[in-house]
């Protein structure tokens, strides 16, 4: 057989193959600005070649959306009912940072599904919630248990979120001993911190570009950053749409002006909620209150912030990673203070799986502002930040 006629031979999970690498690349860029041609570059296939096993770039989504939920549930079938929770949480764990790569696709981009594909999707992700929540209401019969159950998911699911390069046993046994702590915690046992906390009131838009911030941050969140026209922005300030290019050169501009705003305010909202505060632990405490305190009055500009930011090109997208990364970097600090056995990934780990629980929690309480709330959801996340 000659060199050229194996080139020609297709691997027998060359389906698998294009489905591992087109969820990398969906997950990295977002479903829109994703290309056939560039996730058949990825299995060294021409765009020709791929659309003999997927008829359009749609089909190939629907399938990458699925691929952890089936993931999931398949390993979780082979796991005896009568497991205990340590069995449960640690197959989901080896699953999830298995396909970390891709894994995450779901959290964000699941909205551009049809409907009837995104029904079929949560029905996968209610199993897993489902069976979580049963063990954990057996082996720690507290209050809220579906609330625990999935904010320890959320810590699992956090390692799909950032790319912290740290060795698969490490990891795996951070967010193992991560969500243990979560489903162990009390929600309702500390009443009254998280939601008293000093948070910047955003700038009134008395300016036309600040008119047009506000006008996009709750379209963006709501159909997503692709699906939002300039002139639907430009009709909700009272604009013609050639008006808007005397305050944005382009749409992803204003994009990325409101991801920097969100940053802004936070890292506004940590320097006067840390001020005068000297214990480590008190701080990472402050710190947690802030940012749930946050992500509640602040739902819409966060979730554009998490949910868009990875289709803006690159010229736009690194002052807002930047500006991430200098908060992430103030958490690290506070909670390698708070617990000297950390090392720098490890924290950062940690911290991040602390996100992932105000997110999944966040929506598991169709992000309801009230104190009860912020306190839950404070006190998952200091559960499993280990203090």
């Amino acid at each position: 057989m000659t060199a050229e006629s194996t080139a020609d031979v297709r691997p027998r999970n060359r389906k698998q193959l294009i489905v591992d690498a087109a969820g990398r690349v969906f997950s990295e860029r977002g479903y829109h600005a994703a290309s056939m041609e560039e996730i058949a570059a990825g299995v060294g296939i021409s765009a020709a070649a791929l659309y003999r096993h997927f008829p359009n770039k749609y089909a190939l989504f629907a399938e990458c959306a699925n691929v952890m939920a089936d993931r999931l549930v398949a390993a979780l079938g082979e796991v005896p009912p009568d497991a205990a929770l340590a069995d449960v949480l640690t197959v989901i764990t080896r699953v999830t940072v298995a396909h970390r790569a891709s894994g995450g696709l779901y959290r964000w981009e699941a909205r551009y599904l049809n409907r009837e594909d995104r029904a079929v999707l949560r029905g996968k992700f209610a199993h897993v919630v489902e069976r979580v929540t049963d063990v954990v209401r057996h082996e720690h019969p507290l209050p809220d248990e579906h609330l625990r159950a999935v904010a320890a998911l959320g810590v699992i699911g956090s390692i799909t979120m950032h790319h912290t390069s740290i060795a698969v046993r490490r990891v795996e046994e951070l967010l193992l001993a991560s969500a243990t702590r979560v489903v162990a915690t009390d929600p309702t046992a500390v009443a009254g911190s998280a939601h008293l906390v000093d948070l910047p009131t955003p700038p009134a838009p008395r300016t036309r570009r600040s008119e047009i911030l506000a006008a996009a941050i709750p379209l963006f969140e709501r159909d997503g950053f692709a699906t939002v026209t300039n002139g639907r922005i430009a009709e909700a300030v009272g604009m013609v749409p050639s008006a808007l290019y005397r305050y944005f050169p382009g749409k992803a501009d204003i994009l990325s002006a409101a991801c920097l705003r969100a940053a802004a305010l936070l890292a506004q909202a940590v320097e006067q909620n840390l001020r005068g505060v000297v214990d480590p632990h008190d701080a990472v405490v402050a710190l947690t209150a802030t940012f749930v305190a946050y992500s509640f009055e602040h739902t819409a500009l966060t979730s554009v912030a998490n949910s868009e930011l990875g289709g803006l090109p690159s010229a736009l997208q690194r002052p807002v990673v930047i500006a991430q990364r200098e908060h992430i970097a103030v958490w690290e600090q506070q909670l390698r203070l708070a617990r000297p056995e950390l090392d720098s990934r490890q924290a950062r780990v940690l911290v991040h799986a602390g996100f992932g629980v105000v997110v999944e929690a966040g929506r598991r309480l169709r992000w309801r502002d009230t104190p009860a709330h912020r306190d839950a959801v404070a006190a998952l996340l200091v559960g499993a930040l280990g203090l």
